[in-house]
């Protein structure tokens, strides 16, 4: 078993985003994030204060603006609207999930989808099915990432995605069809579960249950990536038992240490590409 090291990858991505940056500050543009905070998750919280953390370290210019719960849509759609005419802004992030009395699909629909750098919005997840990739979600980005630096082919490989969000597991399964695997989705739905999984050659999971996937659902060699964190007694966990599993795995990835700093990097990846664009 060999271990995929998220944080190595995602500090070599970042070293080269710095340059990057550092080349278009030459050329007169700063890449800028803004990030749109509503009520006060504390998972979000967190989530945002790592991404300002992580943009400040690599020379990205970020503008945070906090709604409480209280807000109207309607304030919010206004401050989106202006951000899309704000040249100085390549990216808009809506940090999900909003308060339930929020429309977050409506939300998101109004963000330009040149400045889409979550890519969850209706224009560029339709562009991925088309197999016209424009901007692709940071996570499933940052696995295909992680297969490739770690010269896994895809092409003609059975491929199981455990978990149909519209975050990752649905642009995952897209982003591998257009490679040449053959996919299968599994979801809540899903009958005979273990026997689907366990003849994957890759298997991805992305579920939000603490090691719900063991051993015997995993084939000897399979590569596994584990996108699952979840937190109990201050302790991580991903949806992988992982000490079960790195026993029959190929290659595995950690919680944390694995798909979780990708993800980051991938979302600031995006920024830095419409940028460049910019810089055109």
């Amino acid at each position: 078993m060999k271990l995929i090291d998220g944080r190595k990858q995602a500090n070599d991505i970042k070293e080269k985003l710095k340059k990057e940056i550092s080349t278009l500050k030459e050329q007169g543009v700063i890449p800028g994030l803004a990030i749109i905070l509503v009520g006060h998750d504390p998972a979000s919280e967190i989530y945002v204060k790592n991404k300002i953390k992580t943009c400040d370290e690599l020379g990205i210019c970020t503008l945070l603006y906090r709604f409480t719960k209280e807000s109207s849509e309607k304030e919010i759609i206004a401050q989106i609207k202006d951000l899309n005419e704000d040249d100085g802004i390549d990216g808009i992030l809506i940090q999900s999930p909003l308060p339930a009395i929020f429309n977050e699909d409506k939300i998101i629909s109004y963000v330009d989808p040149k400045k889409d750098v979550d890519g969850f919005g209706i224009n560029n997840l339709g562009a991925l099915l088309s197999n016209n990739e424009l901007i692709i979600a940071a996570t499933p980005l940052g696995i295909l990432k992680m297969l490739e630096n770690e010269s896994v082919s895809l092409e003609g490989k059975n491929v199981v995605v455990v978990g149909a969000s519209r975050i990752v597991g649905r642009p995952m399964a897209t982003l591998l069809l257009n490679r040449g695997a053959t996919v299968t989705i599994c979801h809540n739905k899903t009958k005979n579960l273990k026997e689907i999984t366990s003849n994957a050659d890759i298997l991805i999971v992305a579920i939000g249950q603490a090691k719900f996937i063991t051993s015997d659902f995993v084939k000897e060699g399979a590569v596994v990536i584990d996108v699952g964190i979840n937190r109990i007694d201050n302790h991580l966990y991903g949806d992988v038992d992982f000490d079960s599993v790195s026993k029959k795995a190929s290659l595995i990835t950690p919680v944390p240490g694995g798909v979780g700093p990708m993800t980051i990097v991938m979302l600031l990846s995006n920024v830095v590409d419409v940028a460049r664009r910019r810089a055109k």
